[in-house]
């Protein structure tokens, strides 16, 4: 009884993974990533979120990282240990940023590796980005306060 209510809910995951990316994930061209990347314009929006040492989890609201050459607002969710107190009402990873380092490096089999460090946060030290040739990324987040994070999706062209 136990095998089959674990097959079946492995294939409902699976089945809904496969019709959440179909509703949402935007396939883009290679030249149309190089662009965004070159550009520091794109939002990234995440679909699930994998804490540290925690199985992960389909996100079912809107959540992104919007980038605009010389701002970004993230507007991210927080799953895990914290090491120094923060604030309740300021639940997850939110902040407005204008003083970032960027650093965007090709991927030798296609895709990029994007690397953002903010200098005017008190908690994010850095964000990674995996990002493929389709757009399909990963981000982890790195903080002085709490564990590392990471987060799957996609990259959509800012409008």
């Amino acid at each position: 009884m136990k095998r089959i209510k674990l097959i079946l809910s492995s294939v409902f995951l699976l089945a809904a993974t496969c019709i959440f990316h179909g509703l949402h994930a935007q396939d883009l061209d290679e030249a149309k990533v190089n662009e965004l990347v070159a550009a520091k314009n794109f939002i990234f929006k995440a679909q699930s979120v994998t804490p540290l040492g925690a199985p992960s989890k389909q996100l079912t609201s809107d959540y992104d990282l919007k980038l605009k050459n010389d701002s970004m607002v993230v507007y991210l969710p927080y799953f895990g240990r914290s090491y120094a107190p923060v604030d309740p009402n300021e639940g997850g990873i939110h902040f407005t940023s204008t003083k970032f380092e960027y650093k965007a490096k090709a991927r030798k089999k296609g895709g990029w590796t994007v690397t953002i460090s903010p200098k005017d946060t008190k908690d994010v030290r850095e964000l990674n980005f995996t990002i493929s040739s389709a757009g399909y990324t990963t981000l982890q987040v790195t903080s002085n306060n709490r564990q590392s994070i990471s987060f799957n999706g996609y990259l959509e062209e800012t409008k």
